[in-house]
């Protein structure tokens, strides 16, 4: 027997007959994690949610509650249907050609070569640059008249005159993909590299040996594996496309002529030029709503793919 065993008030340690249970103390313990929570984010939904169903404005100085009058006016707005396309469009494309070519740069960074540490580094370069950034950056690039991109396209043959990037509803929002393409691709590469480092390499050694080709290998054994990584990747990607405003308030103003007028655009204008701030918020909440639809059809489809792996 232990000396410790032996002396009184040294051994087990002592329980108080008020001593909390467990759970208790971790929810004690969580509680100003949950105040901060709810302060910065519950409440302010609550009180969207709350100002959508009101008449508020700060112009008029009316604040009545008036249902859902503004979802009413909101499904006969021309307008916003217009915004809630771009927005959509916009998102879409984005979130596809940044996953493929996110895709093909993890694949080609994770295989081993020289130099592959400062190219992995590099890569993260753009997205590491402020969006404001980007956007005067791709601003003067596609500028219609001093451009980059027409003086290469000019001098190789492929336009006889300049084209004015923003300036057209025809490539416009074109444009404003191609620059959010270039920052946010390293992110899906990133993510995917993760994602693929996972993958054993027993299995790829095995495919090779038994004489796969790399895209059998990629498409029988990475892809399938990968496919959780991707489904999560391009959900985040999507959410964050989603709500896009610093590029095109910088870039277009949501001009010209509304072709590439996004949802946070056009309630941001609503709230703080037209200061309507209940229909404002209607925006916000039909925003909020179809946000939460994308990410409902992504985890169905990861379940989906989770129980298929299963």
């Amino acid at each position: 027997m232990s000396a410790a065993a032996t002396i009184p008030g040294i051994g087990r340690p002592r329980r108080s007959g008020k001593a909390l249970p467990g759970a208790l103390w971790a929810l004690l313990l969580l509680t100003p994690a949950f105040v901060s929570l709810a302060s910065v984010s519950f409440y302010p939904i609550v009180n969207g949610l709350y100002l959508s169903l009101t008449n508020t404005s700060l112009i008029t100085q009316e604040q009545d509650f008036t249902g859902f009058s503004n979802y009413v006016e909101l499904w006969g707005d021309p307008q916003f249907w217009n915004a809630w396309w771009h927005t959509m469009w916009f998102t879409a494309a984005s979130t596809v050609l940044e996953t493929m070519i996110g895709l093909g740069m993890a694949l080609i960074l994770c295989e081993a070569f020289k130099g592959r540490g400062l190219v992995r580094a590099a890569m993260l370069v753009p997205w590491a640059m402020p969006t404001v950034v980007t956007s005067k950056m791709f601003g003067w690039l596609f500028d219609g008249q001093n451009g980059i991109v027409n003086y290469i396209l000019l001098h190789a043959g492929l336009i006889d005159q300049n084209i004015n990037w923003y300036g057209s509803p025809d490539t416009a929002m074109i444009t404003i993909i191609i620059a959010d393409v270039w920052k946010t691709t390293p992110f899906m590469a990133l993510l995917l590299l993760t994602g693929l480092q996972t993958v054993p390499n027993s299995l790829i050694e095995a495919a090779r040996m038994d004489g796969a080709k790399g895209w059998i290998t990629f498409w029988y054994i990475r892809l399938p594996l990968l496919m959780p990584t991707l489904l999560i990747a391009g959900l985040f990607r999507a959410l964050d496309a989603f709500r896009v405003f610093d590029l095109v308030y910088v870039l277009t103003g949501g001009g010209p002529a509304d072709s590439t007028e996004t949802l946070s655009t056009l309630s941001y204008k609503v709230l703080f030029s037209t200061l309507q701030f209940g229909y404002g918020s209607a925006v916000s909440t039909a925003m909020f709503v179809t946000e939460g639809i994308i990410a409902l059809v992504f985890c169905l489809y990861l379940i989906r793919q989770i129980r298929r792996a299963q």
